[in-house]
């Protein structure tokens, strides 16, 4: 039985993508730049090029190659994990409000979901991040929804940062597409080719990193900015499609939305070519064991570092306590949160699912 578990949990973290492997490094071949040639470059900074990619067709991170192997997951899968018992005997669960009648409301809100997946509406658009709201084989929720599915507001705006199952949700986009027949995708190269499938006859905007959307609105200003991350749907397509997040800039106020990221210079980068954030939304969880995640995710304490880097005003945590994705607790990115608040040089959101952000 413990055999069995133990290749079918090889086989999910394969299958779900969101944990780093490679076959092999790929860094010393020939690096070209690409971008978007009908999106706008932000950055003006004499030294970008644009999104480095090799020459076999693989995207590149901006400073730190990636180098995950096999053997690196087979070592972390075969270790015990010394958080067992207190990730087993840790039966806490995130705070869900009902979002029913704020959704009604004529007002903006930025209403967390659960794990990376945001609905936010700022001067009469509605944008949806990352939406993963449908249990499949390989994730199961382990919070509440505040809302169903059907209480869903018109999206004007789906927002994918990367082609991970824990960010793109094959059921959740076809749903989402069949409500919201106007529905414009945001996205990062590449990965259109995924997301068309699911789709009818939505446009698709594909974004190298620093490339702002082309919105008719000119007051909202939306940018896929780099992350230090990875991307894979199967088995054979290893980082063919980019990896991101997304920077918001509204008449009154600024959000960062960090997508999955390891610590790196790019986010010095962000705050160079957008500015400081109002509003921070930073991944916090699937950081254990740190020496396997580190290219990945960043550790909470990582994320106070990479906060205070971008100068932002208010710290929002997520990618936390939604979907069972590593070895720590799920409950203990928070932990670490609050017991190292007085390091944040702004203001801690306390995380609440459905709870207006704003």
């Amino acid at each position: 039985m413990k055999r069995n578990y133990f290749f079918l949990s090889i086989i999910s973290i394969v299958v779900i993508g969101t944990i780093p492997f490679m076959g092999s490094k790929r860094n010393a071949d020939e690096v070209g730049y690409v971008y978007n040639e009908q999106l706008r470059t932000v950055n003006d900074l004499p030294e970008w090029k644009g999104t480095p990619k090799g020459s076999d067709g693989k995207f590149r991170n901006l400073y730190q190659p990636f180098d995950s192997r096999f053997s690196d997951l087979l070592k972390w899968k075969l270790s015990p994990n010394p958080q067992r018992e207190a990730k087993k005997s840790d039966n806490r669960k995130l705070s869900v409000e009902a979002a029913h009648e704020l959704i009604k409301d004529t007002g903006d809100y930025l209403i967390w979901l659960g794990h990376a997946s945001f609905l936010m509406k700022k001067q009469g658009v509605t944008f949806l991040i990352d939406p993963i709201l449908i249990d499949n084989f390989f994730l199961k929720r382990q919070s509440e929804m505040p809302l169903s599915l059907s209480e869903l507001p018109e999206i004007d705006y789906l927002l994918v940062s990367h082609n991970h199952r824990d960010h793109c949700d094959q059921s959740t986009v076809e749903y989402l597409a069949s409500q919201n027949p106007k529905m414009v995708v945001l996205t990062g190269l590449g990965i259109g080719e995924v997301l068309r499938p699911w789709l009818e006859s939505h446009k698709i905007q594909e974004a190298g990193w620093f490339q702002q959307y082309d919105l008719p609105d000119a007051s909202i200003q939306v940018v896929y900015v780099p992350t230090r991350h990875w991307s894979r749907r199967g088995l054979m397509d290893e980082n063919e499609s980019l990896w991101g997040g997304f920077f918001f800039r509204f008449a009154d106020t600024s959000v960062y939305f960090m997508g999955d990221s390891g610590y790196g210079p790019h986010f010095r980068d962000i705050q160079a070519v957008m500015g400081s954030p109002e509003y921070a939304l930073m991944g916090v969880g699937a950081f254990k064991p740190e020496w396997f995640m580190h290219q990945s995710h960043i550790s909470p304490t990582d994320a106070i570092r990479v906060f205070n880097e971008l100068g932002a005003g208010h710290f929002f945590p997520m990618h936390f306590g939604t979907f069972d994705l590593s070895d720590e607790p799920l409950m203990e990115p928070l932990d670490i949160l609050l017991e190292n608040e007085d390091k944040i040089s702004g203001k801690l959101i306390f995380p609440t699912i459905g709870k207006n952000i704003w």
